[in-house]
């Protein structure tokens, strides 16, 4: 075992930056095609926020308003950060959860890959479909429903949910490693969908009940919203930077749990 470990270092010893960099882009490019290829993934990660968005903020109330703020505009931020949750968590949790379940993981270790390739294409792979989510919103928001936003606060409003999809997918490995192939979605539903109404993303947070409103302040989902409700203007007038904080913290202790079920994995595997 400590010949195979000596030779897969050497290997990355001597592996160029640039063959590295390859082997990422590799990687990530085969899980987006592999994603992509799920219909299960892409119907239900891309269809959900968008027909939410649809019906909630293009038919019923189309030409309502949330504090000064045009609903479908609104409901850009909000369901946006649904959509982006969506992505990042099933996109990791319930891959991890399945590779973990069929030995995948073994055979990646195996090989001399980079080791956080695999993570890292994961997290890539959210990105890119957060990004596609966001983007599909916006157009429908323009085409039917009169959103009206500078190109500056489109790409800003970007971003941040695309940068926002890091602690859901920090999340989502954390769950992979502590669920099975079987039950990984369920367990991610569980926590997704109630987490996703007490922040305020399907719901108004003003209209909230009151036990639900203290709830959501230590929620990730409403700090990611309020920063994307803020760009459209129609934040609470928060710290911006206390959003973030709160982001990376939540972020940090999901990869801490995940470094633990990691190592878990590992010890089961050499032990």
């Amino acid at each position: 075992m400590s010949s195979t470990t000596m030779v897969l270092n050497q290997a990355q010893i001597q592996r160029s930056p640039r063959h590295t960099a390859t082997i990422y882009l590799k990687e990530a490019k085969y899980e987006f095609l592999k994603n992509l290829r799920l219909r299960m993934y892409t119907a239900s990660v891309l269809s959900f926020p968008i027909m939410f968005y649809v019906l909630f903020g293009l038919v019923l109330n189309a030409k309502e308003a949330i504090n000064g703020t045009h609903v479908p505009t609104y409901l850009i931020a909000t369901y946006g950060t649904f959509g982006v949750m969506g992505a990042s968590l099933f996109g990791t949790a319930a891959g991890l959860a399945s590779d973990r379940g069929l030995g995948w993981l073994q055979v990646k270790r195996a090989s001399p890959m980079p080791p956080f390739a695999y993570f890292a294409a994961k997290v890539i792979t959210s990105m890119i479909f957060s990004a596609v989510i966001v983007v599909a919103l916006f157009t429908l928001g323009i085409a039917l429903g009169g959103v009206r936003m500078p190109a500056v606060e489109f790409a800003t409003l970007l971003g941040t949910l695309v940068a926002g999809s890091l602690p859901f997918s920090a999340m989502g490995l954390a769950l992979g490693y502590f669920t099975g192939p079987n039950s990984a979605p369920a367990t991610i539903n569980l926590i997704y969908l109630p987490m996703s109404f007490c922040s305020g993303l399907w719901v108004p947070f003003m209209f909230l009940p009151k036990v639900v409103r203290q709830i959501a302040l230590v929620l990730p989902p409403y700090h990611l919203s309020q920063l994307a409700l803020g760009i459209v203007g129609a934040g609470r007038h928060e710290s911006a930077s206390t959003h973030w904080e709160v982001l990376l913290a939540f972020t940090m202790i999901c990869l801490g749990v995940a470094r633990i079920g990691f190592q878990r994995d590992q010890g089961k595997m050499y032990g």
